[in-house]
């Protein structure tokens, strides 16, 4: 099962593993995206981050997976790096993740074209038009790096955006 769906740019890290870990079960981390499940370097650094059980899937990977991670006993976190490819699991392949209908959106490092929403949480207007997608699939989007430090959730920020 999903217990945990976060957006994050750092993918896992301290926050992830220390903090987010005791707010909610978690047996293992499921990490979707192409670029580091495909670049060697950086899945070993993922997978050997965390005594947890980690597992980096393509997106083509995770779609012949998803259904036996629903199905598991065990508790896994759910994260993208972007929420495009958020977007892409939950709206577009409309994948359900257990019964957690809410999304953490962590880091998002400062960049050129991107809205500074908060410390180290910043989405350029492709990002915001995904988190629009996921918000109109009925999911509650919250933008906390911690969970004590939340700067608020998607409808406080997405008039920024044209909505």
């Amino acid at each position: 099962m999903i217990s945990f769906v976060r957006i994050d740019d750092r993918i896992i890290h301290g926050q992830v593993i220390t903090r987010w870990a005791k707010e909610y079960p978690c047996d293992g981390i499921v990490v979707v995206n192409d670029r580091v499940a495909t670049t060697s370097v950086l899945k070993n650094s993922f997978v050997a981050s965390t005594d947890k059980k980690v597992f980096v899937w393509t997106f083509e990977e995770f779609k012949t997976k998803a259904q036996k991670v629903l199905e598991s006993d065990r508790a896994y976190f759910l994260i993208t790096k972007d929420p495009i490819d958020m977007a892409k699991l939950l709206v577009d392949e409309n994948f359900v993740p257990s019964n957690v209908k809410r999304v953490v959106v962590g880091p998002a490092n400062d960049r050129p074209g991107a809205v500074k929403l908060g410390n180290n949480q910043s989405i350029t207007q492709a990002e915001a038009d995904a988190l629009e997608r996921i918000h109109q699939k009925g999911y509650d989007i919250e933008f906390a790096l911690i969970a004590e430090s939340s700067i608020g959730k998607w409808p406080k920020f997405r008039s920024q955006f044209g909505y």
